[in-house]
């Protein structure tokens, strides 16, 4: 059978996938935001360059962080045996090669998950998302099974939020598989959008409401980081 190609595509993974049966997300820093860019097109001409590696891999789409200077990258596999087939295989052909076209990356780790729930996108939205925010939300050693109820308790926040001015188009929460703590990936429609309802309490995510102390307040959570990024390229097999 004749391998697939790799093509480019600017449309935005489906992270609600029942066959990605291992998300996985990692950062690189890159320094500044014209080699943000450089190694955008170095990660895209080095996977174009060679066939799909495997079915195994459904898609793989890389981010430019707001700040200029990371990159996150996401990739959704069918089970972590073929990201590590992938690994012993094919990996360090493409790190070397991007590497020599970008030298000095710094990568700042792999981290693998299990989507647990989402918020879908209702029925009809079509809008494309203008900024991804992902929020780590770290747990208190031997907590791990409390991130389930945390998770809960967000999405029932959530449903008590007026969709017409919220801006959050998707949000999907992820377990790590070492039992740390949650990612949110979630889709809004853009930066200002953004802004604007962190800036408005009463009006949404993060208001004064019983439900978001609650969320907020979750005695087993450590801590909230959120970094913003924008979809720069996804690499899918032909």
């Amino acid at each position: 059978m004749t391998p697939r190609t790799t093509r480019r595509t600017d449309a935005h993974p489906d992270l609600t996938r029942p066959d990605a049966g291992a998300p996985l997300f990692s950062t690189w820093r890159v320094g500044t935001p014209e080699r943000q860019q450089a190694t955008v097109e170095a990660i895209a001409a080095t996977w174009e360059r060679r066939p799909w590696p495997t079915p195994a891999l459904l898609g793989y789409h890389v981010y430019t962080g707001l700040d200029g200077t990371t990159l996150m990258h996401h990739s959704q596999w069918a089970s972590e045996a073929d990201y590590e087939a992938f690994v012993k295989t094919q990996r360090q052909e493409r790190v070397d090669e991007i590497d020599t076209l970008v030298p000095g990356i710094e990568r700042l780790g792999l981290d693998r998950y299990r989507r647990y729930r989402s918020r879908e996108r209702a029925a009809g939205d079509t809008r494309v998302p203008g900024l991804v925010v992902a929020v780590r939300i770290d747990f208190e050693p031997g907590a791990a099974e409390r991130r389930t109820d945390w998770i809960g308790e967000v999405l029932r926040a959530l449903a008590g939020t007026p969709d017409d001015h919220r801006g959050l188009i998707s949000a999907h929460f992820h377990l790590s598989t070492d039992g740390t703590h949650v990612l949110n990936y979630a889709e809004w429609e853009s930066e200002p959008v953004y802004d604007a309802v962190l800036a408005a309490p009463g009006e949404g995510i993060g208001d004064g409401g019983e439900q978001w102390e609650r969320v907020r307040t979750y005695p087993a959570v450590k801590g909230f980081t959120s970094t913003r990024y924008r979809h720069a390229v996804g690499l899918l097999p032909a």
